[in-house]
């Protein structure tokens, strides 16, 4: 493509003649000049943070804070074209096109494949200090030493030839969108935002303002041990400025997670409920939400042809319906199969990123072999999706579904919840981890994660399941729990539900087919009722003691799941709301 001087605010944009290492030497000391505060300290940052006022949260979103001027560096390359982002992942080398796998690029994420969940940190100041849930998932780091991390971002920034702005928005709903801003060293991590997140129209570029901005570069920290860091990986953000920092690490998927998770503080705050959960709507408006964690199908099913996909993985859900927090989908490509999944095999394709799949010696993808990492992805436009809904909103929730993959296979493959079932379910988020390669490991392990995304959930579950209670009864909503997971015995002895019948599940609920249904009186181990019959679903399945042949290993694996998830819920004992929720989840006598 041949070369465009095309220039934005100043920025330019794939210009013939980009800075040189002379303009950046030219312009480093004015650049530095910008932040210069009453401080005559050399500390970039330290003199931006001089004149940035300290902020708090109000009932609707931060007050502004001054944005650094990026923009005004000679070698920012701002909001780059499909075409223009693809000629600079190549020319740099960054990653490359898979002709047989229609011109898709592939990229190689370095040493992590996945999220760094125990580099996580929160900054431990202003507001955020009284609203956080602190503990093992929400750690606290000190607002000096993000900005120490943040500095070293930031004079790498400012001595580089050339650098990425992607200017955007997180929430298709304006009236609670972030205006978010994410400066990369990496060209593909630029596609990558620009496939994610909400695209801003050329208008909007005018005059914006970032309320969240977000750095990932190869600053490199050496003195980590002296910031308070668990290694040289620091993911971090600070949510009374709304600052991120990505160091350590180019899984692109922290950038996205950051923006996700500071909505998950922000929105709430307003009233409104945030959801890791994928959506999507009928021909007649209907809505349905799917929560569930990585590996139990959210995007999977979301991927439906008689529906409208609103987004697959970050909704929001105010006054108005369900709304998509971004603009594309980051699905798991590990075992992907055209015949199962045929609208996400065929939305991989030129703009689409993958990341860390095996190629074959013949240049196509080898969707089965985990040998890199079994969280292969792939990154696209929601316009991928053909029967996408192009305003990335909808209505209130008919239904909802929660989704748990129970490899211990004794959880019904669907159950329909009573409101405080609901909230119970919602404040556990369990799911199950199969055995692996590790030494010693046998059996499945149990994982409870806070409305299915407790790592990107920075305030206590009282607060989310409020909400949550809100919405469902304000609208009728009516919610099942949805095992995609085993049946007939625990991993390795029964089988992984087949997803034809997960489907008839689904369609079952979305049509109100189910409801039609006789039901089974609440069992006593989990208190879930399940029905009886269902079209396209073997009667046998439905019932995990008719598919479990040694009755007695059921029962006693029953016993052993209830015992978990109210050891799980044994931490929320001191709060009577959440302590009256556990008489409606297992082990409890509320149904019975």
């Amino acid at each position: 493509m041949a070369a465009k001087n095309r220039t934005m605010q100043g920025v330019r944009r794939m210009d013939s003649n980009q800075p040189g290492q002379e303009d950046v030497d030219n312009y480093l000391p004015s650049f530095k000049a910008k932040f210069a505060g009453p401080s005559s300290c050399d500390n970039v940052v330290e003199q931006a943070m001089a004149f940035v006022p300290a902020v708090t949260h109000t009932e609707s979103r931060l007050v502004e804070i001054q944005p650094l001027d990026y923009l005004a560096h000679p070698g920012a390359i701002r909001n780059l074209s499909y075409d223009e982002m693809r000629d600079e992942v190549l020319a740099r080398g960054e990653g490359r096109v898979l002709e047989k796998e229609n011109d898709t690029i592939l990229v190689d994420t370095g040493t992590f494949t996945g999220r760094c969940p125990k580099d996580r940190y929160i900054v431990d100041a202003g507001a955020a200090h009284d609203n956080v849930d602190w503990g093992a998932v929400n750690i606290p780091l000190a607002q000096a030493s993000f900005d120490t991390v943040f500095n070293l971002h930031q004079t790498r920034i400012a001595g580089m030839e050339k650098f990425y702005v992607f200017d955007g928005f997180v929430g298709a709903s304006k009236a609670s969108r972030r205006a978010v801003r994410v400066v990369t060293e990496l060209a593909w991590h630029h596609h990558f935002c620009t496939n994610m997140f909400v695209r801003a129209k050329p208008e909007e570029l005018v005059h914006f303002k970032p309320d969240l901005t977000i750095l990932n570069t190869r600053a490199e920290i050496e003195n980590w041990k002296d910031l308070g860091l668990r290694s040289a990986t620091c993911v971090a953000l600070d949510l009374n400025r709304g600052l991120g920092i990505v160091t350590g690490t180019e899984y692109s998927g922290e950038m996205k997670k950051g923006a996700f998770s500071a909505m998950n503080y922000y929105l709430p705050l307003q009233g409104i409920m945030s959801m890791h959960s994928s959506a999507t709507v009928g021909p007649d408006g209907d809505t349905a939400i799917f929560f569930g964690l990585s590996g139990t199908g959210k995007t999977t099913l979301s991927a439906d042809p008689t529906r409208f996909l609103i987004g697959d993985d970050e909704h929001g859900w105010d006054e108005e319906g369900v709304f998509n927090l971004e603009g594309g989908c980051y699905a798991k490509m590990i075992d992907l199969n055209p015949v199962k999944e045929p609208l996400i095999h065929a939305a991989i394709r030129r703009d689409a990123i993958l990341e860390n799949v095996v190629i074959t010696p013949e240049g196509t993808c080898d969707y089965m072999d985990g040998s890199r990492t079994e969280n292969t992805r792939g990154s696209y436009p929601t316009w991928h999706i053909p029967n996408h809904e192009p305003t990335g909103k909808a209505g209130h929730a008919k239904n909802v579904i929660f989704l748990a993959c129970d490899a211990f296979g004794v959880l019904p493959p669907v159950s329909k919840l009573t409101t405080k079932q609901s909230l119970y379910h919602l404040v556990s988020g369990y799911t199950a981890k199969v055995a692996g390669t590790e030494q010693g490991v046998t059996e499945p392990m149990a994982t409870f994660s806070t409305c299915f995304g407790g790592a990107f959930m920075p305030l206590p579950p009282r607060k989310y399941a409020e909400l949550f209670q809100k919405k469902i009864e304000e609208h009728g909503t009516t919610v099942y729990l949805v095992n995609t997971g085993w049946s007939g015995g625990a991993y390795g002895v029964g089988k992984r539900m087949d997803i034809v019948a997960t489907r008839a599940i689904v369609n079952g609920i979305l049509t109100g087919e189910i409801l039609e249904s006789e039901w089974t009186s609440p069992d006593r181990f989990f208190q879930l009722s399940s029905p009886k019959t269902l079209p396209g679903v073997d009667s046998k399945v439905l019932d995990p003691s008719l598919a479990w042949e040694d009755k007695a290993a059921y029962e006693a694996t029953c016993e052993k799941l209830s015992k978990m998830y109210s050891t799980n819920f044994g931490k929320y004992q001191s709060d009577p709301f959440m302590a009256d929720l556990a008489d409606h989840g297992p082990g409890g006598k509320a149904l019975q």
